[in-house]
């Protein structure tokens, strides 16, 4: 029988040395291998009959379970049990156990989970001579794959194998009762180290290309989603009939069982921003409602159910008196909380228990909720949250823009009927009303050049994978193809999701205003520590960084998160475009400015001159110099900027051409900061470039 476990931890203890006598524990019986006496060469067999298992299946847990049982079988053990080691980033463990049919069915018991006192002799290493790390393996071994085993560990014969240059396994033999291993069965497991360890190995890579294939599925999926929601935003569809299709489609790519969309109107005009502990009189209406079970016509109106008071529901009135987070109901939360929840009959909690409520929030204004729902319980992965919260941004934004659109019609109709009515005011009209059209067609502008900026951003990395992916199905591609093709998987995978965290902070940033987390630190130490982390990626450019510190320490009450990840950007940028065999200069100075502390940081490089046209845009989002080819998603500086303004500073840059070559100047990075938290107000200068 087989079966799979993932990675637990092993669980260490101090193994006795080998020298120990073997009357510390029960004297163990002989009983030679049989097979050992009909077959002059019974390690080629064995050898040969795993090569046939491993050509004629694929790397799979069955392959395992099937050398699994041929080994067990060999050496008439009461199991055997194989486990690859993963590491934790690439997989995890595979266990692939076989016990003879004394053992098969039975459960495990109490009795049966006494791995930790298995001690020398008891377990036993088959090579020779063996070290430490070699029993650590076949004890991690155990503790993995062997701890749910229906039967009594009393003796252990175990091998780790080794691919490449680590250990990639363990073969593990377990007798039931005390047992004395003999040379010629060590040989023989000895002789298979090597077959097993290959068998190991393709079933990791298996897993790993799994696990890749897996990963790229749901990011196209997602893509998709994102084209879908920004067809739907550019259609003429109705504002409802656009929702109904935004929610169809995000429950169906994200598996639920239902989705809804719920729009809030409130009865008093006035009320715009949320209140602590505050609930506002509203009315909730159903929208667009998705089920995996059957179609719901979208031409159908909503009835009396489909609408219900904010009053009557605290489920969604939880998103007011909390902050706005989404709120997770799984079938276990009324045991957990001291209060019966109540949530409004649309619901439907009795049959689909486990609810996600998502707020679509904007400037602090809630304008309804996304909601998906499941029959059984559904632990929400990060990402998925991460994907939906952008979604809701983008369902606020055709919200808010449909419901513009809607308030211009109405205005140019009133203003239409004035025309009418009196030709003195015609001019005016249509003056205004040519205004709106301008500023919603470089709304339009502006929204179509960020969507293709960031369509270009997204697409380069899939093409990529794409191509490591078609590659990688060529039947005769090679191994060192094969890791270098992964490598370009996941390098590209890694730029995918820093642009998509970066985008996310820039978000953050830009909509939420949270209070600074001040820490006080030591800014010269703080400095030396950070460039003492990044010489080593400068030196391989054949870069140096000289450091003009203040000779007394100085003190600096900041952010400190928000502060290392501006130096960390402004010393990625003077890395990727400074001249090979220069120095990039960090000077730090302190200065009073309007009886303000301030502390004043400049990151001085040698690089292409910075134009004048250039320094007015360097710090927007997706924009680069004209010239720069090194790669990079434009959202280095962006993110800077947005960071230096979080922290109430200000940066500046400044071109200064050198004589010798009118190609090269010296780019200098002015950053400002308070040097303390009392006056740590706003900057009154504005970022400026020079």
């Amino acid at each position: 029988m087989g079966s799979l476990s993932n990675s637990v931890p092993a669980k260490k203890k101090r193994l006795p040395s080998a020298s120990h006598s073997a009357d510390e524990v029960n004297k163990p019986t002989q009983n030679p291998l049989k097979l050992m006496q009909h077959q002059e060469e019974p390690s080629q067999k064995l050898v040969a009959q795993i090569n046939q298992i491993i050509a004629n299946h694929p790397a799979s847990i069955k392959m395992l379970q099937d050398i699994a049982q041929i080994v067990g079988t060999t050496f008439q053990v009461d199991c055997c049990c194989l486990v690859t080691f993963a590491d934790e980033k690439d997989g995890e463990a595979i266990t692939a156990n076989w016990c003879s049919q004394e053992y098969s069915g039975i459960t495990q018991s109490d009795e049966f989970s006494a791995i930790d006192e298995l001690d020398w002799p008891v377990m036993q290493c088959a090579a020779e001579p063996f070290t430490i790390e070699d029993i650590s393996a076949i004890e991690h071994s155990l503790v993995v794959g062997c701890q749910y085993l229906p039967l009594p560990i009393k003796t252990v014969l175990g091998l780790p194998t080794y691919f490449g240059q680590g250990n990639n396994g363990a073969i593990v033999l377990i007798k039931s009762k005390p047992y004395d291993w003999s040379e010629s069965e060590k040989k023989l497991l000895k002789a298979l180290e090597s077959v097993c360890a290959i068998a190991f190995a393709q079933v990791t890579q298996a897993q790993k290309i799994d696990f890749q294939q897996q990963h790229l599925e749901a990011s196209s999926q997602y893509q998709n989603l994102f084209k879908q929601l920004t067809i739907l935003s550019r259609s003429n569809l109705d504002l409802n009939q656009m929702l109904q299709l935004a929610i169809a489609s995000t429950a169906e790519t994200l598996q639920a069982d239902r989705g809804l969309l719920m729009l809030l109107k409130y009865t008093n005009p006035l009320f715009k921003t949320r209140q602590k502990n505050q609930v506002p009189q509203a009315k909730v209406n159903l929208v667009g409602e998705w089920s995996a079970h059957k179609a719901r016509d979208n031409h159908q109106k909503p009835q009396e159910e489909e609408s219900f008071w904010l009053s009557e529901c605290a489920l969604c009135q939880r998103v007011f008196t909390a902050s706005i987070k989404p709120i997770i109901l799984n079938e276990d939360l009324g045991a957990q909380e001291s209060y019966i929840l109540s949530a409004a009959p649309i619901f439907n909690l009795k049959k689909l228990p486990t609810v996600l409520l998502m707020p679509l929030e904007s400037q602090g204004k809630i304008l309804g909720f996304l909601v998906l729902q499941q029959t059984h319980n559904r632990n929400w992965r990060h990402r998925e949250l991460n994907i939906l919260e952008m979604i809701c941004a983008q369902l606020v934004n055709t919200i808010i823009q449909s419901q513009t659109l809607r308030q211009v019609q109405n205005l140019v109709d009133e203003r239409t009927a004035q025309l009418q009515r009196s030709l003195e005011v015609q001019a005016k009209l249509y003056e205004i009303k040519q205004q709106h059209v301008k500023q919603l067609q470089e709304l339009n502008d502006l929204k179509d050049e960020f969507l293709s900026n960031m369509s270009d951003r997204l697409r380069y990395p899939l093409t990529n994978m794409r191509m490591a992916i078609r590659n990688l199905r060529h039947p005769e591609i090679t191994p060192d193809r094969q890791v270098r093709y992964l490598d370009i998987l996941e390098q590209e995978c890694t730029k995918e999701i820093n642009l998509i965290n970066d985008l996310l902070t820039l978000q953050r940033l830009d909509h939420q205003q949270e209070p600074l987390q001040y820490e006080t630190v030591d800014l010269n130490q703080t400095i030396e520590n950070f460039v003492a982390d990044f010489e080593p990626k400068m030196a391989q450019k054949r870069l140096s960084i000289s450091l003009d510190l203040p000779s007394e320490p100085l003190k600096l009450q900041t952010e400190v998160e928000s502060f290392q990840r501006i130096l960390q950007e402004l010393f990625t940028n003077a890395n990727k475009y400074s001249q090979r065999d220069s120095v990039v200069h960090l000077q730090v100075s302190h200065q009073v400015d309007q009886l303000v502390d301030r502390v004043k940081i400049e990151v001085t490089n040698t690089g292409p001159t910075i134009s004048e046209e250039e320094a007015t845009y360097i710090f927007d989002r997706f924009r680069r110099g004209r010239g720069r080819w090194t790669p990079g998603t434009g959202l280095g500086l962006a993110l800077v900027k947005s960071l230096v303004q979080h922290l109430n500073g200000a940066i500046a840059v400044e071109s200064i051409p050198i004589a010798e070559d009118a190609n090269l100047s010296k780019i200098c990075f002015t950053l400002t900061l308070p040097q303390f938290a009392d006056d740590n107000q706003p900057y009154s200068d504005s970022d400026g470039t020079t």
